[in-house]
């Protein structure tokens, strides 16, 4: 299967392996809810994808990533650059100082204010990092973008310390939690659907009835969603928010 480090490789190592590693920590804080270290890294991640972005106009790219010293001013100049993808004129262009705007000037920089706004603040540097690396995967691999955006949404599996990988194994570290919660971390450690017979494997659990009965207990609370025809399982909104508590209550 390609991976975004892959459909990637046209760029230098020195500007890809930050880019993904950004990504990954931006994905992971988000997920841990350490809403400060994530809008830090959408910052990073401004600069890298400015660097790649300024490179590919020029011809050349740079070994490593660099910081504009007016980086508004900078990017406006990528808008006077011809004969490259229009996302990577315009659109990309305009979306780097709104990002780069949460991590100088809103809560992650300040103290004080009516409202605390990190949680808003980091949805949004999800969806608008997720976007730009999707576009990048897009225009330099030359895939559609529904492919792009399944290549992210693979790199964008979310890492949860309480749930130990290995190939196609998944294992919670923690065999004193209850079912329900290694169910919901097992599957918000995925960035797809699950098959049921692969979760139950999973928890190591013996007793499948009482398994299915969880899953559709789980499902009519609406924390996952449970499809009884394809028996296969996916987390939803309320479930991660169940996941995200939970590990916040543990750190």
């Amino acid at each position: 299967m390609l991976t975004p480090d892959q459909a990637l490789s046209s760029l230098p190592e020195g500007l890809r392996k930050p880019l993904l590693q950004e990504f990954t920590n931006i994905i992971n804080n988000y997920m841990e809810t350490r809403w400060t270290p994530l809008e830090l890294s959408g910052g990073r991640f401004c600069e890298i994808v400015y660097t790649i972005i300024h490179g590919y106009a020029a011809g050349s790219y740079p070994s490593a990533p660099s910081k504009p010293r007016n980086f508004v001013d900078a990017c406006r100049g990528l808008e006077g650059h011809a004969g490259v993808p229009r996302s990577f004129q315009i659109l990309i262009p305009r979306l780097l100082p709104a990002l780069y705007e949460i991590r100088n000037n809103r809560g992650v920089g300040h103290v004080g204010g009516d409202v605390d706004s990190n949680f808003m603040d980091s949805t949004a540097v999800v969806s608008i990092t997720s976007w730009i690396v999707a576009e990048l995967v897009r225009v330099f691999h030359g895939v559609s973008t529904a492919e792009a955006q399944q290549l992210v949404n693979n790199l964008a599996e979310r890492r949860i310390p309480l749930v130990w990988k290995s190939g196609e194994i998944r294992r919670v570290l923690n065999p004193k939690l209850s079912l329900k919660d290694q169910i919901l971390l097992l599957i918000a450690s995925c960035s797809n659907k699950v098959s049921a017979d692969r979760l139950f494997n999973w928890t190591g659990h013996t007793k499948r009835a009482y398994f299915n009965r969880l899953l559709r207990q789980l499902h009519s609370k609406r924390l996952l969603e449970f499809d009884e025809e394809s028996k296969e399982v996916e987390i939803l909104p309320p479930g991660c928010d169940h996941v995200s508590k939970f590990l916040e209550s543990k750190h």
